[in-house]
């Protein structure tokens, strides 16, 4: 229900101390597009849809147990379908759910020798024959053997959560080098790129950064945050750190056009560069390629996908609308 009193949308029932009585849409998107601010009370882009329940019990055993070497009938006996688990971490993880197991126990027992742990107790308690074997699989999957590998070169992946889906981070101490949707189909390029261009390791773990931005995601769809202040790194051509740069000083709620990025950065006859660069980018929201748009205001060029650019337009547009009725 949206109020064209009071501007605000909310999910039905509300416990607010005025609830709107009005105008009924179907979607968040379509009160979002037609101006309306969410409510504060009941958060309508909040997303309430849980994680499967059998999420959690599956990924509290590979953690307990990342030497074990997981196969389709093992989730058969725990009641669970192969390909849906499958196809659920692809969506929400960006890999498969074996791969996840494998890189899972890759980054464990890095981790620990990277915590000082001796390396052949360590290898021997994951599951790897031997130091040659653990050699062998890590350079198969990385294409450099593991003594290359140190703590400024792994970037721990892991998943946020938002109103439009799984995102997928990618954290290490010098800041964020990947935030994509998962489902995007790009995941896996993206990864390879920041492998083969930055010589980096993307393993599923943990790093106090992928916390801050999932609590700044909250804060940009909930309550309205205008700037993310989790630090970035970013990496690409001269011209596409221009591009990216470019980006972060489009203001909230405005948009500019592909020329106009061109203009800014001295190339006025390089749109379609300034296309492709910013197609490149990979930290969404942060650096906010969604706020580029064609020269008549057209929404192109979204590799989120275009629903998702529509819907983070409106959303930004309507608190901004918000903001200046103040």
């Amino acid at each position: 229900m949206a109020s064209s009193t009071t501007g605000v949308f909310c999910r039905p029932p509300c416990d607010c101390a005025n609830p709107p009585v009005g105008r009924v849409f179907e979607h968040a998107s379509e009160a979002l597009t037609a101006g309306f601010r969410p409510c504060r009370s009941c958060r309508p882009l909040h997303n309430r849809e849980p994680d499967p329940d059998w999420y959690q019990p599956l990924l509290c055993e590979i953690e307990a147990d990342p030497a074990r070497r997981w196969h389709d009938p093992d989730l058969e006996r725990l009641g669970l379908d192969s390909g849906t688990v499958r196809r659920w971490f692809v969506e929400n993880h960006g890999v498969t759910f074996h791969a996840y197991c494998r890189l899972w126990r890759m980054g464990e027992l890095l981790r620990r020798i990277q915590q000082g742990a001796a390396a052949e107790p360590v290898i021997a308690e994951l599951g790897y024959e031997s130091e040659s074997d653990f050699r062998e699989a890590f350079a198969l999957a990385f294409g450099h053997p593991p003594s290359a590998v140190d703590r400024e070169s792994c970037i721990w992946l892991g998943r946020l959560r938002t109103p439009l889906g799984s995102m997928l981070a990618g954290a290490a101490d010098a800041g964020l080098f990947l935030l994509e949707f998962a489902d995007r189909g790009l995941t896996d390029t993206r990864l390879k790129q920041l492998r083969h261009e930055l010589g980096r390791v993307c393993l599923p773990g943990a790093h106090p950064l992928i916390p801050r931005i999932q609590q700044e995601i909250d804060a940009y769809f909930e309550d309205g945050l205008r700037s993310f202040t989790a630090p970035v790194r970013i990496s690409g051509t001269a011209f596409q750190e221009q591009v990216w740069h470019a980006l972060q000083t489009i203001p909230y709620g405005q948009t500019r056009s592909y020329s106009d990025i061109a203009h800014q950065v001295g190339h006025d006859d390089a749109g379609r560069a300034v296309g492709r660069a910013t197609g490149d980018n990979r930290i969404a929201l942060v650096l906010p390629c969604h706020r580029v748009v064609g020269s008549g205001g057209e929404l192109v060029g979204y590799g989120g996908g275009l629903g998702r650019k529509r819907y983070l337009l409106a959303l930004e547009q309507s608190e901004a609308f918000s903001l200046s009725r103040v």
